[in-house]
């Protein structure tokens, strides 16, 4: 629909069509070279600093980044055996990388894109030329992503103009949220009550304008709408900006100028690996916190092989984890309620990669808005210098959860006909095929970003970043804007180092 504007002006058709994805806190691939501390050794027994931090990611890393520049002590433990969380690159069998996780960042995240270049990672345009590709009833339909509707899929008449009125009106709802507390909205309690396919039933009238805005969510939250609470899709749209420029459905789906932008050179995952890089050996790997227990007006917090005494404690995992630790005394019934009803969406990535990305000689993008299959949104995943192709599937929602249970090969065959649906005959034979199933990992089991059904925000929502005695919150979902991205997460950390300096 129209073109994104500074102050989320609007036109008849505003554009309605793509994709964010898995933001939140960082990951790292294998090659991590840290001198971090293996578990069990005498150096990594017993550890006491000013403040620990439960979670190796960009929240926990940016808040370590930011108390060791004030004079402080710390020792970040990450559970895996790298630093990240929801994002890493995935190693190719023929060279390269490619992300498995969080790898796009666009307009106003403008946290994420100040530490990657304070850490020398540059950016690269995700490849945006040539048309995207509709597939609905079955048919193939090429379309422009820079005609006078932009890049909304070329559904009829009727339905875009209903689909433009629901996103005008879901924004102008946005505007009336604070992001720093939604529970407060004038309309909150109204908004809360209802989940998000309830409202879409009610306002997107038109079969092709729910279906556009069915995808919208699928792929923005990777959670289907009878799962959200509409009050909290309207503050996901109002955390999608900044301090000067109000949020927008149309930055979360766009690309061009919206939140797919931007990619990273050599993949996101060298913004953790270089930040915990300069933390050297206060980052401690396979390390997952048990328990964090009050003693004697400090906090002893006990992982696998290192117990750490520190004055404050900051957890910054997703909180489903973080409800995971034992803690004593007991969390107040608020936190651990809140934590209890913010379950993690579902979401896999699927990249497929070929000598070349044929796709772009037949004037495609890669891009792709489907009405079926278990991939119904793609982009080209490939490097800047296109030395390779690749193509890369989000599996989402219902589709991730029925695949939760099958082998890597039925899961390929699945993706792989969806990819020749699209892109023809040439997409049946990749040269090596990757799979990331963010719902079988360990230390995420879901992902892009916990999500909240009717009734969390306004009753247990207050909770969300409100300290308990020593113990503080980050991660991407306590973020004011951008939450479930990259740039909430940097963003959260640093908020809370601010927070526990102030009380230390």
């Amino acid at each position: 629909m129209a073109r994104e504007r500074q102050h989320s002006q609007h036109s008849q058709h505003s554009r309605l069509s793509r994709r964010t994805l898995l933001g939140g806190t960082a990951a790292a691939a294998g090659a991590l070279t840290l001198t971090t501390t293996a578990a069990g050794t005498a150096a990594a027994a017993t550890r006491t600093v000013d403040v620990a931090i439960v979670g190796g990611g960009l929240a926990g890393l940016t808040a370590a980044r930011d108390l060791v520049a004030a004079g402080k002590t710390v020792v970040v433990l990450e559970a895996r055996d790298r630093v990240g969380g929801r994002v890493v690159n995935l190693r190719l069998a023929g060279g390269g990388v490619t992300e498995g996780g969080g790898e796009f960042i666009g307009p106003t995240q403008d946290r994420i894109k100040a530490l990657a270049d304070s850490l020398g990672v540059a950016t690269f345009p995700t490849y945006n030329t040539g048309k995207n590709l509709l597939y609905k009833d079955g048919k193939k339909t090429p379309y422009a992503t820079d005609g006078l509707l932009g890049s909304v899929p070329p559904i009829d008449a009727a339905g875009l103009a209903n689909a433009a009125i629901v996103q005008a009106s879901l924004d102008d709802m946005a505007k009336q949220v604070p992001v720093d507390a939604p529970w407060s909205a004038a309309k909150a309690e109204e908004w809360d009550r209802q989940t998000f396919e309830t409202w879409l039933r009610a306002n997107a009238v038109i079969p092709s304008a729910k279906f556009l805005l069915d995808v919208a969510c699928t792929s923005i939250f990777s959670a289907e709408p009878r799962e959200l609470s509409l009050l909290f899709v309207l503050f996901y749209i109002a955390a999608a900006g900044n301090q000067s420029n109000a949020g927008t459905l149309e930055r979360l789906t766009e690309t061009a100028n919206g939140a797919q932008e931007l990619r990273f050179v050599g993949g996101s995952q060298q913004v953790p690996i270089k930040l915990a890089a300069t933390l050297g050996d206060r980052v401690v790997l396979n390390a997952p916190v048990r328990t964090i227990s009050q003693s004697g007006g400090q906090y002893v917090v006990t992982a696998d092989g290192v117990t750490v005494t520190a004055k404050k404690v900051v957890v910054a995992v997703p909180p489903p984890l973080a409800a995971r630790i034992s803690y004593d005394p007991l969390l107040p019934a608020a936190r651990d309620q809140l934590a209890q009803r913010l379950p993690m969406a579902s979401v896999g990535k699927a990249i497929a990669v070929y000598d070349t990305p044929f796709w772009r000689a037949d004037g495609l993008n890669g891009q792709v808005v489907s009405d079926t299959g278990v991939v119904s949104s793609t982009f080209d995943n490939s490097p800047p210098d296109a030395s390779y192709g690749a193509l890369m599937g989000f599996i989402e929602a219902d589709e991730m959860r029925a695949l939760d249970a099958a082998s890597e090969a039925e899961v390929r065959a699945a993706v792989l006909k969806d990819y020749v649906t699209y892109f023809g005959e040439k997409a049946a034979s990749p040269s090596s095929f990757v799979l990331q199933r963010w719902n079988n990992e360990a230390y995420t089991r879901g992902g892009p970003v916990s999500i909240a059904a009717p009734g969390v925000l306004t009753q247990y929502g207050p909770a969300l970043r409100r300290p308990v005695g020593g113990i503080h919150w980050a991660g991407t979902e306590t973020s004011t804007y951008w939450m479930g991205f990259m740039d909430g997460a940097v963003r959260s950390g640093e908020r809370v180092a601010k927070e526990v300096l102030a009380a230390l």
